[in-house]
């Protein structure tokens, strides 16, 4: 039988979901002040930071973004026509499609990227720590804790014998 949630595991991926929905609202604010709405700057940040040796197809692009492929083309047509983005053919296969940044797109996301990773800097460190609870096992979590008695226990005894001398 599994075992039962804790409190502490639902307060954990609560403030878990509660930090990734303000670092994704934070996220859509500063591209909204870059002129780009949410999706336009997912969609150049997807081509950027595509794994190395990995294209920039339609395809790929929606599987990343997680939409369909009749969108994701149409985000890309809007881009393209906004001078963000260029399409080409596939060298090999002329009926795939391939999307690169052009110069403006390319400084407009470096503009928001360079601004949410200051942010994720200064407010990074919580969404870490909600992650890192979640991780700890109970296991972990019981063995923590019986380090942290052993631990008070070593200081009030080292706290006594300091009491002890000071007497004598």
């Amino acid at each position: 039988m599994a075992e039962r949630i804790t409190a502490i595991e639902y307060r954990g991926l609560a403030e878990l979901r509660y930090r990734i929905r303000r670092f994704l609202q934070e996220g859509d604010d500063t591209a909204r002040q870059a002129q780009l709405e949410p999706q336009q700057y997912l969609l150049l940040l997807a081509i950027r930071g595509l794994p190395e040796g990995q294209e920039a197809t339609i395809r790929t692009l929606a599987d990343r973004l997680s939409l369909r492929h009749h969108s994701t083309v149409e985000l890309v047509d809007r881009m393209e026509a906004h001078g963000y983005v260029k399409r080409t053919r596939g060298r090999e296969d002329r009926r795939q499609v391939l999307v690169s940044l052009q110069s403006r797109g390319e400084k407009l996301l470096e503009q928001v990227v360079q601004q949410r990773i200051i942010e994720l800097r200064a407010n990074g460190r919580a969404l870490v720590e909600a992650i890192s609870g979640l991780l700890e096992t109970r296991t972990e979590t019981a063995a923590s804790g019986n380090r942290a008695r052993k631990t008070a226990a070593k200081a009030k005894r080292t706290k006594r014998k300091r009491e002890t001398k000071a007497i004598e």
